[in-house]
C-alpha cells in the first residue's frame, strides 16, 4: 500500500472530520444524553461520515482516473448499510426495519460472490447446499454487524476492534489481500478520529453511520477468509471458520453475554442497556475511557494468542 496515499486519507480524514462536525454544531445536531451515556459534554455522532466520505472521495478519483484500488462493487453494500445508520443517528430508526435492509445488504453480498459455502470441516462439514449457505452468511452478517455496532459506546473501542480484525486478517496472509487497500485507506481515517473521540470537548463519535458500515467492511473480510482465495502464511494453519470467530471474538462474546442478560430479566434483547462489558470496565475505571480501551484491547490479543497457539495445526 502506497505511503503518500495513506497519508491523503489521513489528511482528507481530518478536514471531513472537522467540517462535518461544525456543520451539525452549527444545526445543534448532537449526541443527547441519557442514562446510558458516557459523556457529559457535546458531541457529534459524525464519525462515520468522516470515514466514509474521505474514502468515497479517494476511490472515486481513481476511478475516474480508471484505477482500481479494490473492487468498487462494495460500495453498494456498504453505502446501503451507511444509509441506514445515519437515517438511525438522526431519526432512530425501529429495529425490525433496520433488520430487514441488513438481510438485503446480506443478499447483495451473496450474489456479489461473497457466501460461506464451505465450513472447512468444522463439525465434520466442509461444502454445504446453496440454501444452507445463503441462510448460513445472512445469519453470521446479522451478528457481525450487530455486533460491533453493540460494543460502539467507549472512546476508540469500535475503531480499534475493526482495525484489530483487518490487521490480524492482513498479517496472517500469505500475502496482501485484494482488499488491503480498502482496509488500510479504512485503518489511516481512524487516526484523526481518535483523537476528535478522546478529547475532552465537543468530541466525535462514530455513531451507527460507522458502526453499521465498518460492520459491513468486517463481514466483508470475513467472508474473503471464508472463500478460497485467502491463504495463511507459511507456518500457520488453523481452521478458517474459528480463525474467523476469533479475529472478531470481543464483539461476539459481547453480544452474545447482552442477549443472555436481556432476555433473563424478560427484557427485548435488541433494546439498548449498561450491561456492555465495556460499562463494566467503565465503572472499574471510574470512566477513563483510555484505561477501559486498552485493558479491553490487551486481554482479548492475549486470549486470541493463547487459544490460536493451543489450536494451531
Amino acid at each position: 500500500m502506497d505511503i503518500p496515499l495513506l497519508i491523503i486519507s489521513f489528511a482528507l480524514s481530518i478536514f471531513f472530520q472537522i467540517l462535518i462536525q461544525k456543520i451539525f454544531i452549527y444545526y445543534k445536531r448532537f449526541d443527547n444524553f441519557n442514562y446510558r451515556s458516557s459523556h457529559s459534554v457535546i458531541a457529534t455522532r459524525t464519525g462515520g461520515i468522516g470515514v466514509f466520505i474521505t474514502l468515497l472521495s479517494i476511490s472515486l478519483f481513481y476511478y475516474l482516473k480508471k484505477i482500481e484500488l479494490f473492487d468498487y462493487s462494495l460500495f453498494i453494500p456498504l453505502s446501503i448499510m451507511f444509509i441506514v445508520g445515519f437515517y438511525d443517528d438522526l431519526y432512530n430508526a425501529d429495529f425490525k426495519l433496520k433488520f430487514f435492509l441488513q438481510i438485503v445488504v446480506a443478499k447483495i453480498l451473496i450474489d456479489q460472490g461473497l457466501v460461506i459455502s464451505n465450513f472447512h470441516g468444522l463439525f465434520g462439514l466442509n461444502e454445504v447446499s446453496w440454501v444452507i449457505a445463503q441462510l448460513s452468511t445472512i445469519f453470521t452478517f446479522l451478528v457481525v454487524v450487530n455486533a460491533i455496532n453493540f460494543i460502539d459506546g467507549t472512546d476508540g473501542l469500535a475503531i480499534s476492534q475493526v482495525s484489530k480484525t483487518i490487521l490480524i486478517i492482513e498479517f496472517f496472509s500469505i500475502q496482501n489481500t485484494m482488499l488491503s487497500p480498502l482496509g488500510f485507506l479504512i485503518i489511516a481515517s481512524f487516526i484523526p478520529l481518535y483523537y476528535l473521540n478522546f478529547k475532552r470537548e465537543e468530541k466525535v463519535f462514530l455513531g451507527d453511520s460507522g458502526s453499521l458500515f465498518l460492520g459491513t467492511l468486517i463481514m466483508i473480510y470475513l467472508l474473503f477468509v471464508l472463500n478460497g482465495d485467502y491463504q495463511f502464511k507459511n507456518g500457520f494453519s488453523i481452521n478458517k471458520v474459528i480463525f474467523s470467530v476469533f479475529v472478531v471474538l470481543y464483539p461476539l462474546v459481547d453480544l452474545l453475554r447482552v442477549f443472555i442478560l436481556r432476555l433473563m430479566k424478560g427484557k427485548s434483547p435488541f433494546l439498548p442497556d449498561n450491561n456492555h462489558i465495556h460499562h463494566w470496565f467503565l465503572k472499574l475505571f471510574n470512566g477513563k475511557h483510555f484505561h477501559s480501551l486498552i485493558s479491553i484491547m490487551i486481554i482479548e490479543l492475549f486470549i486470541i494468542a493463547l487459544i490460536t497457539k493451543l489450536l494451531k495445526n
